[in-house]
């Protein structure tokens, strides 16, 4: 009986070296094309990217990567990118968090498919549209600035500056916004809900205690993504003009404008770390307060 026990356990480690094998063999067409993807794609372009921008541009004695970090005007056209790309993110999520909610709970109102239809229907607008848009709406010939001088005689105009962009980057993010929060709140248990309302908590404690944290990773996803469009928006702000001092626009001068390849690719680089960082510092964050909670 001990012969047959010994005689059995080499077959055991073979079988299972052997199962091992096969499943590593299942995964190499999957992870075979994924990873020459990956390769040809992503890795080797950055890695050109990387590479011109520690170039000496034509006429320098140093880098582009230092000459990025030591010139005023591209760390102000960084932070005001930083800066307008947060509040949109911000002011997107104040606004879709009601509305998700609303369009969730009332599945059943009259006119909702209307409504969802003409929420999400500026997801089909190219950035171009989207700046056109807010031309029309708030410019010198549009909308705003027709009524505010017929109510007031002044013109208002904003649709050249950092607040009809602002305005713009809310019109692309909101339906993106709207539909990952709608997904979330459906998902909520409602016999938490109810379990609270019974117990007498007031909609603002329940939905501060329950609904909240329940949708923290939706509301950091969604954040997430809001943050790192608008970080990157171009069509929107060649649209409504060059005045606007955002990231996206310096690297179109240096390279369409001036021919200056370095300093284009490590703006790139740039604005690419910077989004990276926001993101993961904002995924801590969120992290962090999912395990206190």
């Amino acid at each position: 009986m001990a012969g047959a026990s010994q005689r059995a356990a080499p077959l055991a480690t073979r079988g299972g070296r052997r199962a091992k094998l096969v499943g590593r063999r299942a995964w190499l067409p999957i992870a075979l094309p994924a990873t020459t993807l990956f390769i040809a794609f992503w890795l080797l372009p950055m890695a050109k990217l990387a590479g011109l921008g520690a170039a000496t541009p034509q006429g320098m004695e140093s880098s582009a990567y230092w000459l990025v970090v030591t010139q005023p005007r591209y760390w102000q056209s960084l932070a005001n990118t930083v800066v307008l790309s947060l509040g949109a993110t911000l002011a997107t999520l104040s606004i879709a968090l009601p509305v998700s909610r609303f369009l969730a709970r009332h599945p059943h109102f009259p006119g909702r498919r209307a409504l969802m239809a003409l929420l999400l229907f500026p997801l089909a607008f190219p950035g171009v549209v989207v700046g056109f848009l807010v031309i029309l709406t708030t410019g010198r010939q549009g909308l705003l600035n027709t009524l505010s001088r017929a109510l007031t005689g002044e013109p208002t105009v904003l649709a050249y500056g950092m607040a009809g962009l602002f305005i713009g980057y809310l019109y692309f993010l909101l339906p993106r916004t709207i539909g990952v929060l709608m997904a979330a709140v459906e998902g909520i248990d409602r016999q938490w809900l109810e379990a609270a309302q019974t117990l007498g908590a007031r909609p603002w404690r329940r939905f501060v205690d329950i609904e909240l944290p329940a949708l923290a990773s939706a509301l950091t996803a969604a954040g997430a993504m809001c943050f790192a469009t608008a970080m990157g928006a171009f069509g929107t702000v060649f649209t409504l003009g060059t005045r606007i001092d955002v990231l996206p626009i310096t690297i179109y001068d240096e390279f369409t404008n001036y021919a200056n390849i370095p300093v284009a690719a490590a703006l790139s680089v740039v604005l690419g770390l910077a989004t990276w960082a926001v993101l993961y510092a904002a995924n801590a964050v969120a992290g962090r307060a999912a395990r206190g909670g």
